[in-house]
């Protein structure tokens, strides 16, 4: 009876003993909590370009570098290199590699040592997801315990990812992305063979091993992994033979960093985001960065070694910014390199001319070949000068815009109002700067206001837009913007022509782009804005801190750089639009008499005389006419205060003539017309008009929409 009890109580025994041990096992298992799939963990902050390619990345908060990175961002012999050293059977197995386990374990049984680690792949990104410093059997266990549950809730591909984005590569490097970005200064998606083995070896061992420390460590652990990779029959052995001839990294690149300014800017615009995409083309912007670089060694040596420049290239026909250089040293605190000078409120000098002619173009009282003088004149106690302090004389509106001529331009600055000329930049999008409680005074044609960079290429590519002007964007994933009217079509397509002949520096050839430079009093900036048909570019050197340069001007050190950047441009020079309908082309002596001479505004001691104006439609009115044969009915104007006889041109083209009181013209059919009447004095006045198809000739209040767009 004894003898069969004993055994009873034995299996009894071991039965509760094997219970209790699955009962403490499964309440281990449950104490650990939910398996760690990395779901919270912090990557740093990216900023790409518009083809997803990496511009900055920002540290995060506990100071690491650490990128996400999926099996496609790497190249793929990498996964045959790491398979071979690290996990043999790592698509076979679920997380546990129960034949390495036994294989350790013999081994230490053996020669009372670890010879041979028994970890997975998966056992690793266990322990990097929850860290442990002690080495234990308990340690281990967990380990297993953990890898098991990751691979019954994540597939392979996704547990190689949390293997990519957490392996430890030395110092605050983590995860192959930034681990290949610091050490080979590009994406593991391009890792050579030698590569490949050196980034499977440094995480066993990332301080002993770091290449940027300890070279020869780091070679001799690279050379062991291509051996065991080797051993595998897949690769040749010469290919072997020559990625172990392969230097090693000896010092760490820095991480990418193109278009900082734009990057910070974004970051802080957009705090919650972790990853932002832009506008901007890395490499345009690389090209272009290297470019800024050149010439401020060059213009530190000619005219200051604190000199600095901004370059900004923006795409016409979204206004999508496709460079941005900001300066041309981002840590030059010398030259306040982290200062984005493309958003500096300075004085743009001559750059302003090209609008104040665009709405002497858009009024009528002048034509690109209209004549005008450039001799000394004051108004009041302001008697502006050219540049050279020299006078050209007679001369044509053409020649005084190319050649940048002062008195000329204020002249048509002084008939087109220059509260109007600000009002109209204003509204196009730009902001101007002036003294506290100052007015708009002639002196801003001539540099004498606040404008930053980015809104002089925004006024720019408005030009060559034909006049209608679109907000500078930067976000890659924002829709087009409604345009803003700054030039009537007619207008801006005159100043593109005009400005298409402008003579270009040494490096440049003329009738490629059409550019304006500038220089700001005192030789404190230089600038030069130019276009085509697809980009707009703009250019301004100077010192951050306003300082005077000697010898600074615009053409000599701007312009050189602005057809520089031109020339790297992938697409090349793109044609200007087309002439819209109603352009006028026509030597002067062709030209309507008003027009082929410019007759300036009343001067001190003149005698006032009634002023032009046009009294039927009003500016603005909406004209329901009826028509002829599909045309509509001619539209009569009262004019008043006109020295006959009169010229009347519609969208730009002279149509009419005749005397004093009432007249008549024929539109151009249904739709916007821009009706100028001058007279023989030279005096202008210009409404805008809806003409619509309907039955009744009347005369409708002005619209409010039409009247906000003036």
């Amino acid at each position: 009876m004894i003898r069969q009890r004993i055994p009873r109580y034995v299996v009894g025994a071991a039965a509760l003993a094997c219970v209790a041990l699955v009962a403490a096992s499964v309440w281990w298992i449950v104490s650990l909590g939910p398996a760690p799939v990395g779901r919270d963990l912090e990557f740093s902050r990216q900023v790409l370009d518009r083809n997803g390619r990496l511009l900055r990345a920002y540290a995060t908060n506990d100071g690491r570098w650490r990128l996400p990175a999926t099996t496609a961002d790497v190249d793929p012999r990498f996964f045959d290199v790491l398979f071979a050293y690290e996990d043999k059977r790592f698509r076979a197995h679920h997380g546990v590699d129960a034949l390495a386990l036994a294989r350790a374990g013999l081994q230490l049984v053996e020669s009372g040592r670890i010879r041979s680690g028994g970890s997975t792949l998966t056992m690793q990104v266990a322990r990097l997801l929850e860290p442990r410093t002690a080495r234990s059997f308990s340690a281990k266990l967990r380990q297993i315990t953990r890898a098991i549950e990751i691979e019954r809730v994540l597939t392979k591909d996704e547990v190689l990812s949390l293997y990519l984005e957490l392996a430890p590569y030395g110092g605050n490097i983590e995860g192959i992305r930034a681990a290949s970005l610091v050490y080979f200064g590009k994406e593991p998606r391009h890792l050579s063979l030698a590569e490949a083995a050196l980034l499977v070896a440094l995480p066993q061992s990332p301080e002993l091993r770091r290449p940027d420390r300890s070279a020869e460590i780091a070679r001799a652990a690279r050379d062991r992994v291509l051996d065991r990779f080797a051993a595998t029959g897949m690769v040749p052995a010469d290919e072997i033979a020559f990625a172990k001839v392969e230097p090693v990294p000896v010092a760490r690149h820095p991480m990418p960093i193109l278009a900082p300014h734009a990057a910070d800017a974004a970051v802080a615009h957009f705090p919650d985001e972790r990853l932002l995409r832009l506008t901007i083309d890395a490499g345009l912007q690389n090209n272009l960065e290297q470019l800024a670089r050149e010439r401020e060694r060059t213009l530190a040596a000619q005219l200051s070694p604190d000199i600095s420049l901004a370059i900004l290239v923006v795409d016409n026909a979204t206004g999508q910014v496709l460079a941005h250089v900001g300066s041309p040293a981002y840590f030059d605190a010398r030259r306040a390199g982290q200062v984005d000078m493309t958003q500096a409120m300075r004085s743009p000098g001559s750059t302003l001319k090209p609008f104040i002619y665009g709405l002497g173009f858009e009024d009528g009282f002048i034509h690109p070949d209209t004549l005008i003088e450039d001799r000394p004149v004051s108004y009041g106690a302001y008697a502006p000068k050219d540049f050279d302090f020299s006078f050209k004389g007679t001369v044509t509106v053409r020649e005084a815009l190319q050649n940048s001529l002062n008195v000329p331009a204020v002249a048509v600055l002084d008939r087109v109002g220059p509260g109007r000329l600000a009002a109209r930049l204003t509204q196009a999008g730009a902001v101007l700067t002036l003294p506290p409680d100052a007015a708009p005074g002639l002196a801003i044609g001539l540099g004498g206001v606040g404008l930053k960079l980015s809104d002089l290429v925004m006024l720019y590519s408005g030009i060559a837009r034909l006049g209608a002007a679109l907000p500078l964007n930067e976000r890659a994933d924002t829709a087009v913007p409604q345009a803003k009217r700054l030039l009537e079509p007619v207008a801006a397509w005159y100043v593109s022509a005009v400005l298409l002949g402008s003579p270009p520096p040494e490096n440049g050839t003329v009738g490629r782009i059409a550019f304006k430079t500038g220089t700001s009093y005192g030789y404190r900036d230089a600038w030069s804005i130019g276009f085509d048909g697809k980009h707009t570019i703009g250019v301004w050197v100077g010192r951050p801190d306003g300082a005077p340069v000697a010898g600074l001007v615009g053409r000599t050190a701007a312009a050189p750089i602005l057809f520089d950047a031109f020339a790297r441009l992938s697409a090349g020079v793109a044609p200007l639009p087309r002439a819209p309908a109603g352009v006028l082309v026509a030597a002067n002596d062709r030209l309507p008499p008003p027009l082929r001479r410019f007759q300036p505004g009343r001067l001190a001691g003149e005698t006032a005389r009634p002023a032009l104006h046009i009294l039927f439609p009003p500016d603005g009115a909406e004209l329901d006419l009826g028509n002829t044969q599909g045309r509509p009915d001619p539209v009569m104007l009262k004019v008043a205060g006109a020295v006959a006889p009169l010229t009347v041109l519609v969208n730009g083209i002279p149509v009419s003539g005749g005397g004093r009181g009432s007249l008549f013209f024929n539109p151009d059919g249904p739709g916007f017309s821009r009706v100028t009447v001058m007279d023989a004095a030279g005096a202008v006045d210009s409404i805008l008009v809806r003409i619509g198809d309907g039955a009744s000739s009347t005369a409708r209040a002005p619209l409010p929409a039409l009247r906000a767009a003036q």
